[in-house]
This record gives structure tokens, sequence and C-alpha cells, in this order.
């Protein structure tokens, strides 16, 4: 009986501990996570608002970039890549592909991903 209880007692710990372990990592997930979008915000400004507004807050429907789930559903990450990528010449938007690493496009996406209405 005793043997079972240490048997309990150590069962016990070791799921506090894990359980303890899972809440720290989700934690640190959401921290890059939420660091990243701010990341996200701050590029997008400093690239695109001069054309699309600061915090993609742009009153001309065809730049408001919150908008882009409504305009082309789940097609809006591929739609935005080609578009960064290559630009629309024809509506003023310059190419940035060489221009703005993957990386940062990847970040500026991830924050649009958060104002879509």
């Amino acid at each position: 009986m005793i043997e079972s209880n240490r048997r309990g007692v150590a069962l016990c710990r070791a799921a506090a501990v894990a359980i303890a372990l899972a809440i720290a990592l989700a934690a640190a997930a959401e921290e890059q996570a939420t660091g990243s979008i701010a990341e996200g915000n701050s590029l997008f400004n400093q690239y695109c608002s001069h054309c699309h507004g600061p915090n993609a807050e742009q009153g001309e429907r065809p730049r408001d970039l919150r908008r882009l789930k409504i305009r082309y559903g789940d097609n809006r990450a591929e739609v935005f890549r080609t578009t960064v990528a290559n630009g629309r010449p024809e509506k003023g938007m310059p190419t940035w592909s060489g221009v703005l690493d993957p990386k940062i496009q990847e970040k500026i996406w991830a924050y649009l991903e958060t104002v879509q209405q």
C-alpha cells in the first residue's frame, strides 16, 4: 500500500511538471508570435503604409489590405506573395522581389493576417 502511494505521488508530481512545462512552452510560443506580429506591423508601416495606410487602415477599397480575406478568400496568401513579388505596375505598385527579404515579406503577411475583416 505504501509503495502504491509513493508511485501515485510520483506520477502526480510528474504530471504537474509536464503541465507546467506545457504551459511555459505555450506562453513562450504566444510571446514569440506576438513579437513577430508586432515586428510585422512595424515593417508594414515602414515599407507599405505610404500607399496602404498606417496599420493597413486605408479608406480606398482597392488599397485596403484589411479586405484581402473578403476579396481573395483562401487564395489571399498566394495573391499577396505574387503581388509583392511581381508588383502591379499598372496600378503603381512596385516589384518588391529582390528588394524585401522573403523573411520580411512573411512577417508583413503574418501581421496582415491579424487585421483581416
